[in-house]
């Protein structure tokens, strides 16, 4: 089959208008970030108002004035209201805009050449990116996670960006290793894994900055700038959050080694061929599997646990950036510039 033409010229107009669209969520999550985007609190004298008109319905000894409602007399518990984030509901809202673009996208540059675009490294970034963004939006529902709108924004930008200006390759038909069902099983848990991946970093990063702060709080240092970083979960919370998700993205990861290893027979006649490609998916197994034993087993948490995750992702950026740009293999046709 031919490639149409226009279809590929509209994903990448799809593209570029989801990454104004992401530009534009990420400034907002940055003012939520700062605290310039959060509703102001009031002031110390309509705080205190309250309370005042609660003293003056009271009799000595704190007995209520007879006759007057014990709401009125000030005796019922605190009602505290949720915050309001104008700044972080404008950047879930524009991220979900650019998102629909770039899952279109996406979608035209396949429909563009009859196959799945996961056939090169450029549409591998483009639709490794809308996986993260789509995960992270889908966890919005269960958790509210706006705090890591510019750590999952930003890298989504910045992928983009080197998609459209370092990786991108003219759409064409699959080379005949690539036209299997596999390639789609394989690589859609592998995009999967890796969205949950990127946001265990993202969790992990902000836990170590959070960790510190509280370690210099707990040291009676003050704590300059950063404020920001006081509406933010505790670091135990936030490790918390990272070791689940990593727990989810592990056994998708252990699906995606599975599935190239079957994938690979079928191929290329043998399940394991000591690829580049292949040894460093393997890697990037042992490293998180010995994360989570050592955080379920021996106790590892907290900066510990933190940095032995970050060793995990950084792994996965030699494999994503490293080994398919400058390694030769099997693998090599879904490299830079192939088709």
């Amino acid at each position: 089959m031919t490639v149409d033409e226009n279809l590929a010229h509209l994903s990448n107009n799809l593209v570029y208008s989801a990454m104004a669209a992401y530009a534009a969520a990420l400034a907002a999550f940055t003012i939520d970030l700062s605290g310039r985007g959060r509703v102001a609190e009031k002031p110390a004298e309509q705080q205190a108002a309250p309370k005042q008109k609660a003293a003056a319905l009271t009799a000595p000894g704190g007995r209520p004035v007879a006759g007057v409602p014990d709401q009125a007399a000030g005796v019922v518990p605190e009602q505290v209201t949720p915050e309001r984030r104008k700044a972080a509901a404008i950047g879930v809202t524009v991220t979900w805009l650019a998102f629909l673009l770039h899952l279109g996208g996406v979608i035209a540059r396949g429909a563009a050449s009859h196959r799945a675009p996961w056939g090169n490294m450029y549409e591998f970034s483009v639709s490794g990116a809308v996986v993260v963004t789509g995960v992270f939006l889908v966890t919005l529902f269960k958790k509210d996670l706006r705090f890591l709108g510019t750590f999952v924004v930003g890298p989504v930008l910045l992928i983009l960006g080197l998609a459209v200006t370092v990786l991108y390759t003219e759409a064409a038909q699959l080379v005949p290793a690539l036209q299997s069902y596999w390639l789609i099983i394989h690589v859609s848990i592998a995009f999967i894994a890796s969205a949950l991946l990127t946001l265990g970093f993202s969790v992990t990063i902000i836990q170590l900055v959070q960790d510190r702060r509280e370690q210099q709080r707990a040291a009676g240092k003050t704590l300059k700038g950063g404020n920001f970083m006081n509406k933010l979960p505790p670091s135990a919370e936030l490790e918390h959050t990272a070791y689940r998700l990593h727990a989810i993205a592990f056994p998708l990861w252990t699906f995606t080694l599975m599935a190239g290893a079957i994938w690979a027979e079928k191929a290329w006649g043998r399940y394991w061929n000591w690829d580049p490609k292949e040894v460093w998916t393997f890697v990037i197994w042992v490293v998180y599997a010995g994360y989570l034993h050592a955080r379920a087993t021996r106790g590892w948490d907290g900066r510990r646990a933190a940095y032995f995750a970050l060793v995990g992702y950084a792994c996965v950026l030699v494999n994503f950036l490293v080994v398919n740009i400058f390694f030769s293999g099997l693998h090599s046709y879904a490299g830079v510039g192939s088709n």
